[in-house]
């Protein structure tokens, strides 16, 4: 008797189902990670990498079951090693370390491969950059990465495509001040290539006024930012970035208004307007601050290193843009006012740009 269409088509799809299920298991990628160990010793670096046999099988065309025996991946020790010697990176205070694969061994209960490592290094490192890359072919790879100050445990952390690299410090004196040079110097970098902060500082001094004047508004905005830089760095305020990242374009427009506004109002209130969005820039730069990944065990001094370098790219941009309208006041007082009031429609514009974009 034939079979009727409908137990015909049921039985197509069954074994359709079927057919996509067992090649799923045998063909798909059930753990697409891989899982380093570094120690970090007086004179040395050290650890594990366990890398999927998938992977490993797929870059060297071999058939992964294969890789369960120990006669093959003892024939296949150096491929494998010659794999992944040039997709992971290893900086010592940012010179590159020559690290070499020690073992290599089968882990079949885990579908894996274990290769140990070594590194020797001539003097005490305070920092300590990893770079992975270990199988591109895949875009959703991703590297668990474990470090360790000789015995105890200090970082745990993932890195994938969009993350390929992270740095560790060690808990020495070279650490310390590993922390402080590398934080420093993030600070400095951030506000120089923060067009927003920059301009809502130059706003500020379009109109002039006397030193005493100037160092009030530069504390007021310092001491707004370093507030919530601290608060929400610590986690104990952190608005998120879709309200903060507008309201820093709003206090641009602000400033910019508030120039224009201050020969009617009579007073200048700049301080107190510093004051206030300093608080809003200050949730700004710990954002950029936290993607950096702080050391836990220096976490204070990392904020403070940050706050610093913050402080000095924010003193260098008074010192040359008030120094440049002093000098063009002396000059050509006309001029000058007319600056200010171009200026601050000019920030008022930016400003109101970025909010838009931003809301957008």
């Amino acid at each position: 008797m034939p079979a009727r269409p409908g137990r015909l088509v049921t039985a197509s799809l069954v074994a359709l189902t079927a057919w996509l299920l067992l090649g799923r298991v045998a063909y798909g990628h059930p753990a697409p990670f891989s899982y380093l160990d570094l120690r970090m010793g007086n004179q040395s670096l050290s650890g594990r990498l366990v890398l999927h046999d998938l992977d490993v099988a797929h870059d060297l065309s071999l058939a992964p079951e294969t890789l369960a025996d120990p006669t093959v991946v003892h024939r296949q020790a150096g491929p494998i090693a010659q794999l992944v010697l040039g997709r992971l990176t290893l900086l010592a205070d940012g010179t590159i370390v020559l690290w070499k694969v020690t073992a290599v061994r089968p882990l079949p209960d885990q579908t894996a491969v274990e290769l140990e490592w070594t590194a020797a290094i001539t003097r005490p490192v305070g920092r300590v950059t990893v770079q992975a890359a270990l199988f591109p072919y895949d875009p959703n790879h991703q590297t668990f990465v474990n470090v360790y100050d000789e015995s105890t445990l200090v970082r745990q952390d993932v890195l994938n495509r969009e993350r390929p690299s992270m740095d560790v410090y060690s808990g020495s004196r070279q650490g310390l001040l590993a922390v402080f040079t590398t934080f420093t110097r993030s600070g400095i970098h951030h506000i120089a290539i923060g067009p927003d902060h920059i301009l809502f500082i130059v706003g500020l001094l379009l109109l002039g006024g006397s030193l005493r004047r100037l160092l009030a508004i530069v504390t007021a905005f310092t001491l707004g930012h370093s507030l919530t830089l601290a608060l929400a760095t610590l986690h104990v305020v952190d608005p998120p970035a879709r309200i903060i990242e507008p309201a820093i374009a709003l206090s641009i427009v602000y400033v910019g208004a508030d120039n224009l506004l201050v020969g009617t109002r009579g007073r200048d209130v700049r301080p107190w307007v510093a004051l206030f969005f300093g608080l809003v820039h200050g949730f700004g730069f710990a954002s950029v601050l936290r993607e950096t990944g702080l050391p836990d065990r220096a976490l204070g001094l990392s904020l403070f290193s940050f706050n610093l370098g913050v402080e000095i790219g924010q003193a260098a941009i008074v010192l040359v843009v008030s120094s440049a309208l002093m000098l063009l006041r002396g000059r050509n007082a006309p001029l000058a006012a007319r600056l200010a009031t171009v200026g601050s429609v000019a920030v008022m514009l930016a400003g109101a740009f970025w909010f838009v974009e931003r809301i957008l």
